[in-house]
């Protein structure tokens, strides 16, 4: 199998010292699809000396290479940054060099080069000081790959996954803006996502509904009403198996979850306050809709315990690992 493509993320933050914990735990592990960084390869030479990491570190000249460096060094795709870096505080002074390792990574599995992209965790902040135009990650790799359709992020661990309708906006603004179509649409691409990327012949969809107790009938809110129920009805006429709307309080519980094999969820908080908290540390951003797979750590940069070597690499080896199934899959 080809090698997964990482991205640099914010080198302020702890992009650099999780991959090199990510490498060593896996590097001795011949059943792992390997991987390569694009970025910085002295910022990462840096990272390893102040986290106190100890690993191997190589310059590659293609993809190719990764696969005989990944058992004794971590393959790194040399992309210099673009001025210094004081760990914990970003600098739009370094935001193009973020932003060329992620068009990399799509060029790279785009030519057939790489299996799959995994991003490390940017700073929107910095990168809209330096004139970065997109809502986030999700955005700009839908632009670089040339789609309309908006793509959607699911958060993924084994217990649980979770898909919001709408994403980054106010929960006011969310409310204001939901919409039957865009139920169905996002409700389709999961589904299509979750038989060819995830193995599920039939995917079972629960739909949340928005208001408590799921608007108990009108009164306590409308939209199950107006706009959520609609959207199901004609997912079940299109042969989706979708159920609801579901109250939003009652359909995380362990016994709720086995019923269903993704929740599409009305806001942003909605889906990931309850993922966050059945596994903070092993879930993982998946972005569908994209003609390549991109996977990513769910959580930002840190910049807090950035340099420390406190971070934990869990959700970024969950984010390798279920990249290189998704691959798999859909090679396959």
């Amino acid at each position: 199998m080809l090698p997964l493509a990482l991205t640099m993320g914010d080198p302020a933050g702890v992009g650099g010292e999780i991959t090199l914990k990510a490498w060593k735990a896996l590097h001795n592990a011949p059943t792992e699809t390997p991987f390569f960084l694009i970025g910085d390869a002295n910022h990462l030479k840096s990272c390893s000396k102040s986290s106190g990491i100890s690993a191997s570190i190589e310059l590659i000249e293609t993809p190719a290479d990764a696969k005989s460096v990944f058992a004794t060094a971590l393959p790194v795709l040399h992309r210099p940054l673009d001025g210094p870096v004081d760990i914990g505080t970003p600098d739009p002074k370094n935001a193009p060099s973020v932003m060329a390792s992620i068009e990399m990574a799509v060029r790279f599995v785009e030519a057939g080069d790489a299996a799959a992209i995994v991003t490390n965790p940017i700073h929107k902040q910095s990168l809209y000081q330096a004139g970065f135009k997109f809502p986030g990650h999700t955005e700009y790799l839908a632009f670089l790959a040339g789609i309309t359709t908006p793509p959607v992020m699911m958060l993924a661990c084994p217990s649980l996954r979770v898909i919001p309708v709408t994403v980054h906006v106010s929960l006011r603004e969310a409310i204001d803006s939901l919409t039957t179509d865009d139920i169905i649409t996002i409700s389709l691409i999961t589904a299509e996502a979750l038989a060819n990327d995830f193995g599920i012949i039939r995917p079972r969809l629960a739909i949340a509904g928005i208001n408590p107790h799921a608007g108990e009938g009108g009164a306590m809110g409308h939209e199950e009403d107006s706009v959520i129920s609609p959207a199901i009805a004609e997912l079940a006429k299109r042969g989706i198996d979708a159920t609801g709307p579901w109250p939003p309080d009652t359909m995380f519980h362990g016994q709720a979850r086995e019923s269903y094999d993704a929740a599409i969820c009305m806001y942003h908080d909605q889906a990931l306050i309850p993922i966050k908290t059945v596994d903070f540390d092993g879930a993982v951003n998946v972005t569908l809709g994209l003609p390549f797979v991109r996977t990513s750590p769910d959580h930002g940069t840190a910049f807090d315990i950035a340099g420390s070597g406190k971070a934990s690499e869990t959700s970024l080896l969950a984010a390798i690992a279920l990249a290189s199934q998704m691959a798999y899959r859909r090679n396959s």
